[in-house]
């Protein structure tokens, strides 16, 4: 069977995303060959084996980092790219399933993976996150009322109105308003931690797939790198390496479509939407004005035609904007990310050394570049953030290595549908 990492695109050239229109790439780097060691071996050049790499090496520790395809390739580089608060779970559900004090340390986590994303990002503040009904405009109204009143946060309700006049669609019932959040260039992002993590003296090999982990023994077609530790970071390309990973994680593929530029855009204020479906629908407007709308999912390995992504978004886009139905895509694309039973990250120490993250769940941008540096944090002797973010529930997906994907892929199929009747 054809694994994640091979099943879509050339693994020579990045995928031709609106995202990669402008942006500096970086020269090929060669593949590992041979036999070497070092402090620490990452493997997966996406953000989270990026901020590992790089935070390794400003602490001193000689860094080799492998990437199968080239730097970027994966879903750090192709996501929808929305630097959102907190994670998955609201902080009132995590302080009532952890407690108080656990929730508000895993804020502060997240206010700084945030911010860590500002220091290297272009980030363009504001994220929509919009509801479809009286109810669920209830419900974060709710949240939001607890929010202010626990952590003195300043996002703002805003009802359907308000928002129609905002995105100019009347498909919502209202959403809350977080200002703090952002919207940036995935892949431009990404590759700043390329040449940053140059600049801080790692050692990068591309074209270097990684085929077994053994312990601290890491061995790819050509060669093999024994490193003090290890950070696995492949995220849904290749959980499978570490079997309690891929027990846990669960890859998904999802679809990006980018209009052409707009005569009349119809966002009067600029801000990433993201709703309140199963499946998120997810759009940003930019300074061109294009909409780069995602949405749509797929639970096999091979992504579909050019023609059946536009359909799969142009569905979508068409029931907030009917008069965008018949626009045309210039741009359109799929990427594999990965989700965990309860949708929040999988951080673990899989074996004396040997760490591992994944699992983001769609909230990846700023807590993978977190999750590496706390890697690094557990390596040099500091444990208490990364055990805070590995105390997370996230338990092995029903069924197994085996079943758990397709019991888990099933569910998924269930909440998509669930979106088809309930908005």
């Amino acid at each position: 069977m054809t694994s994640w990492l091979h099943a879509n695109g050339d693994r020579r050239f990045w995928p031709a995303t609106w995202y990669a229109e402008g942006v500096q790439f970086p020269e090929p780097f060669p593949p590992l060959e041979g036999r070497v060691k070092a402090d620490l071996c990452v493997v997966g050049a996406g953000i989270t084996g990026l901020s590992a790499a790089l935070h390794g090496a400003k602490a001193g520790m000689s860094v080799i980092l492998l990437e199968a395809q080239r730097v970027g390739w994966g879903a750090s580089g192709r996501n929808g790219g929305q630097v959102g608060s907190g994670f998955n779970w609201s902080q009132r559900k995590l302080a009532a399933k952890l407690g108080a004090q656990k929730a508000r340390k895993l804020w502060n986590l997240a206010e700084e993976a945030k911010a860590m994303t500002r220091q290297v990002a272009a980030v363009r503040p504001g994220v929509l996150h919009t509801v479809y009904n009286k109810r669920q405009l209830q419900d974060i109204q709710a949240e939001n009322d607890w929010m202010m009143s626990h952590y003195g946060t300043d996002a703002r309700v805003l009802d359907g109105s308000e928002v129609a006049d905002r995105i100019g669609s009347p498909a919502y019932a209202g959403g809350v308003l977080d200002m703090s959040a952002g919207v940036c260039n995935p892949l431009a992002y990404t590759l700043a931690l390329v040449r940053a993590c140059v600049a801080a003296g790692v050692t990068i090999h591309e074209g270097s797939e990684v085929h077994r982990i053994d312990n601290k023994h890491i061995y790819t077609a050509k060669g093999a790198v024994t490193g003090r530790f290890v950070c696995h970071a492949t995220n849904g390309y290749g959980a499978h390496l570490i079997g309690k990973s891929a027990a846990r994680i669960l890859p998904i593929n999802n679809y990006i479509a980018v209009t052409e530029p707009l005569d009349v855009p119809p966002m009067r204020e600029r801000m990433a939407v993201a709703d309140s479906r199963f499946v998120v629908n997810y759009f940003w407007q930019t300074d061109d004005r294009r909409l780069v709308y995602g949405g749509g999912e797929s639970y096999g390995r091979k992504f579909p035609s050019r023609a059946r992504i536009e359909a799969k978004v142009r569905e979508n886009l068409s029931r907030v904007y009917n008069d965008l139905s018949d626009i045309r895509f210039t741009h359109a694309w799929g990427g594999t990310l990965a989700v965990t039973a309860t949708r929040l990250p999988y951080l673990a120490e899989v074996a004396p050394g040997v760490y591992s993250a994944g699992g983001y769940s769609g909230h990846g941008l700023a807590l993978s570049a977190m999750s590496g540096k706390l890697c690094v944090e557990a390596m040099q002797g500091d444990r208490s953030r990364f055990d805070l973010m590995a105390g997370l529930p996230v338990p092995a997906l029903p069924g197994g290595r085996m079943l758990g994907a397709w019991m888990a892929q099933a569910g998924m199929l269930w909440g998509a549908t669930r979106d088809r009747f309930h908005g």
